[in-house]
């Protein structure tokens, strides 16, 4: 396989629910080992191009290769690992340890996991590791805040060694506090472990130090590029992708003055 190859090449896709076009005329290409934060307002047509990119819909016009290989040939489903809101989703008691949902990763199903071979006990071990909840292997799912829950569900897509992880908007329900720590811990992945990564948010500003593209939707593709040419966009410019007004692009948590006097 090329090293230099594109993971996803659409083409002039377009997709319409009814009569009105969701996504219109869409060309991206997403390289090997990019880390794409997708942005676009709610209804922008994210979640329908993540389907598309997922198999789950068809494109009704253009295409869309994923590895060099058209999207409805493409069978090797596990090189795409995907992560959902699912933030907050187990409720206490939920009778499944960390070790368990990971695992799950690999069999399909819960429940299989007591005939894992050694190999395959060590791969779990892995992505738990690779985002930093080693120590929770044997705590019930349930029992984890929405940050921790959000990393299991990571560790839980990494275990089958996906050349692609897209996440959409994974943070919501994670703690602010937490939410830096869980954007390193993505970098990390994308760096160390190369894999190329999506990630849905509504968060830009906070994480243009950490993505390398970034891609602007609102049914059409507005923006496409590397970080550093979308920071160089001006509020205009960024108020006509979005389609209304953008105050802040870049809040940066560093630097926080507290003007209340006291806190």
């Amino acid at each position: 396989m090329n090293i230099n190859e594109s993971v996803v090449q659409i083409s002039s896709l377009s997709y319409r629910y009814d009569k009105e076009n969701v996504l219109e005329d869409i060309n991206l290409t997403i390289p090997r080992g990019a880390f794409l934060g997708l942005v676009g307002p709610n209804g922008s047509g994210k979640s329908t191009l993540l389907k598309l990119v997922l198999g789950l819909l068809q494109p009704q016009k253009g295409d869309i290769k994923l590895f060099g290989i058209e999207a409805e040939n493409f069978k090797e489903k596990h090189k795409i690992g995907f992560v959902s809101q699912k933030a907050n989703s187990f409720n206490t008691g939920f009778p499944a340890t960390v070790f368990e949902v990971v695992a799950s990763g690999l069999t399909k199903k819960l429940g299989m996991f007591r005939f894992l071979q050694k190999q395959e006990q060590i791969k779990v071990r892995k992505a738990v590791q690779s985002v930093g909840m080693e120590a929770f292997l044997e705590r019930n799912i349930g029992d984890l805040s929405g940050g921790q829950q959000q990393r299991i569900f990571i560790a839980r897509a990494l275990v089958s060694d996906p050349a692609l992880l897209i996440l959409d908007e994974p943070t919501v329900g994670v703690d602010a506090k937490n939410v830096y720590s869980f954007y390193e811990m993505l970098e990390n992945l994308n760096k160390e472990q190369g894999i190329t990564l999506v990630l849905v948010t509504h968060d830009i500003g906070t994480i243009t130090d950490k993505v390398s593209h970034v891609a602007c939707l609102n049914k059409h593709l507005h923006f496409h590029g590397e970080t550093s040419e979308f920071e160089k966009l001006n509020l205009a410019e960024m108020s006509d992708i979005y389609g209304h007004d953008v105050h802040v692009l870049n809040h940066d948590h560093h630097h926080h003055h507290n003007h209340t006097g006291g806190n």
